[in-house]
Formats: C-alpha cells, sequence, structure tokens
C-alpha cells in the first residue's frame, strides 16, 4: 500500500471513529435518559407542586414541601438514620478489614473460595436473608437458646435499633470487603517489609503504611455500605418492627399511604443532596489520598 493510500485510510478511520462512538453510545445515554434523568426531573418537578386529594400531583407550585423539611420531627428521622447507616458502616468496616486482609494473605485457590463465601449471601434473596435474622434473633431463637446453655438470660434483640444496625451490617458486609481486598491486592508487600525492618511495630505499620495506602477502598467500601443502608426500608420494617423509622421508610410512607407525592419527593431530593455532599467528600478524601501516596 503506498503511502496515499495509507494516509487516506488513516483519515476515513479518523473521520468514522467520532461517529461509531457517538452510535455505540446511544444504549447507555437511553438507559441513563430514561432511568436516570426522567425519573429525577419527574421528582424534582413534584416537589414544587401540592399534593392531589387522592394521591398525584396538581398545581399550583408552592415551595411548602421544601420548607417542611427543617420540621423537627423530619430533621430528627434523617439524622436517627444517619447514625443508624454510620454505625453500620463502621461494623462493616471493624469486621470487613480484617476479613479482606486475612483473605489477601492466601493462596490464589483459597483466595477464589473465600471470596466467593463472602458473595454467597447473595445468591439468596434478600428478605428470605432478613426473615432468616428474625427466627435467630426473637425470644425463641438460637440465640436466646444459645445464651440459655451458657446460664445468661435472653435478651430482646429483635425489634430495637441494634437489630436493625446488624441486619443493614450482614445485607452489605460483601460490599465493604471487596473494595478493600482489591484495594490490598495492589499493596506492594515490600512497603510493610521495609516498614518492619525500619523498626515499625504492628499498630504503626497499620496507621502510617496499610490504612493510608488502602484508603481508596476503605472509603469505597464506606460509600457502598453507608449509601443503600440509608435508604433502606425493609430491614427497619421487619428487624425494627416498625419502631426504627428511618428516612426510607418515611419516603414510602408518603407515596404509598399517605399519597403525598410532593412531599415524598422533597424527601428524596434532601436525601440526593445528601449524598452527594458526602460523594464529593469522599472524592476529595481520595484525592487527596492519592497526593499523600504519590
Amino acid at each position: 500500500m503506498t503511502n496515499d493510500s495509507q494516509q487516506k485510510a488513516r483519515r476515513s478511520a479518523n473521520s468514522d471513529g467520532p461517529m461509531l462512538r457517538a452510535i455505540t453510545s446511544i444504549p447507555a445515554l437511553g438507559y441513563l435518559l430514561v432511568f436516570m434523568a426522567i425519573p429525577l426531573l419527574l421528582i424534582i418537578s413534584y416537589a414544587f407542586l401540592t399534593a392531589g386529594r387522592f394521591g398525584g400531583v396538581k398545581p399550583p407550585v408552592t415551595l411548602e414541601n421544601i420548607t417542611r423539611l427543617i420540621e423537627p420531627i423530619y430533621r430528627d428521622v434523617l439524622v436517627t438514620s444517619v447514625m443508624t447507616a454510620g454505625a453500620a458502616t463502621l461494623l462493616s468496616f471493624a469486621i470487613g478489614f480484617p476479613a479482606a486482609l486475612v483473605i489477601s494473605r492466601l493462596t490464589p485457590r483459597w483466595q477464589t473460595i473465600a471470596l466467593i463465601a463472602v458473595v454467597l449471601p447473595f445468591w439468596t434473596n434478600f428478605l428470605i436473608r432478613t426473615y432468616a435474622w428474625i427466627v435467630l434473633l426473637n425470644s425463641e431463637g438460637l440465640l436466646n437458646h444459645g445464651l440459655a446453655l451458657i446460664g445468661l438470660g435472653p435478651v430482646q434483640v429483635l425489634y430495637t435499633r441494634s437489630a436493625v444496625v446488624l441486619g443493614l451490617f450482614y445485607a452489605y458486609l460483601p460490599l465493604m470487603v471487596l473494595p478493600i481486598y482489591a484495594s490490598l491486592q495492589r499493596l506492594d508487600p515490600s512497603l510493610l517489609e521495609a516498614a518492619r525492618n525500619l523498626g515499625a511495630g504492628g499498630w504503626r505499620r497499620f496507621r502510617t503504611v496499610l490504612l493510608p495506602l488502602t484508603m481508596p477502598g476503605i472509603l469505597a467500601g464506606a460509600l457502598f455500605v453507608f449509601i443503600p443502608s440509608l435508604g433502606n426500608f425493609v430491614i427497619p420494617e421487619l428487624l425494627g418492627g416498625g419502631k426504627s423509622q428511618m428516612i426510607g421508610n418515611l419516603i414510602r410512607d408518603q407515596f404509598l399511604k399517605s399519597r403525598d407525592w410532593p412531599f415524598g419527593s422533597a424527601l428524596s431530593l434532601m436525601v440526593l443532596a445528601l449524598l452527594m455532599v458526602i460523594l464529593w467528600a469522599q472524592a476529595r478524601a481520595a484525592r487527596r489520598t492519592r497526593e499523600w501516596a504519590g
């Protein structure tokens, strides 16, 4: 092929490249438009309208739904939801980091088996796993039977906030383990060996080497646990017995029970704004961690 032919072929490929990328991106853009952009615009518009008598929305445009968000009862529900989701996230980190560390130090064969064991609960229906915790935690469940065998009295765990935290922790623990494991796999073992040779003890190696270098995975896992925990309404309903009101339950009730779609939309926007702030903070923390590590 001559030089002229090669140049023509390159120009043809360069001219077809943007068009081809545009065509192949149509399905993804269509998905984002139909399932993200349009629902978000509907939620935003509903939040500034008036609730219909039997559900739905109607004019006039109002700011009442937004101003209701600052009422103490709804502010308390949001604070409770953040604290509950935060407790589940901290518990997931406390268990998930050591688990990921142990998995990362196994042989490749056993790593595969351990990772399958981590994600194995996801192969079972979410509701079935939640109902199983009711069986375990009720007054006649395995927990109290086990305590009775060692001479301890029955404890009331079911239908408390502790049961909700435990259920959220169990449901989303794999989402903490997997990102931390991925960060540990990318960690250069020679860095820990160098710290050991320089006289750093176990806690100091963890604090100055292991923790900072795996911080991106920790932050990602924290988001993966915190965000679904904040909006979850099934676990607070079943394990909390309806006593542990969270923001997800409140939004569901506004749409399905109170039929107040505008206020439910306003609550959804409040949660979305909170999550955007959290994502922004996580991105800044991850960037600073990378700069420090670099």
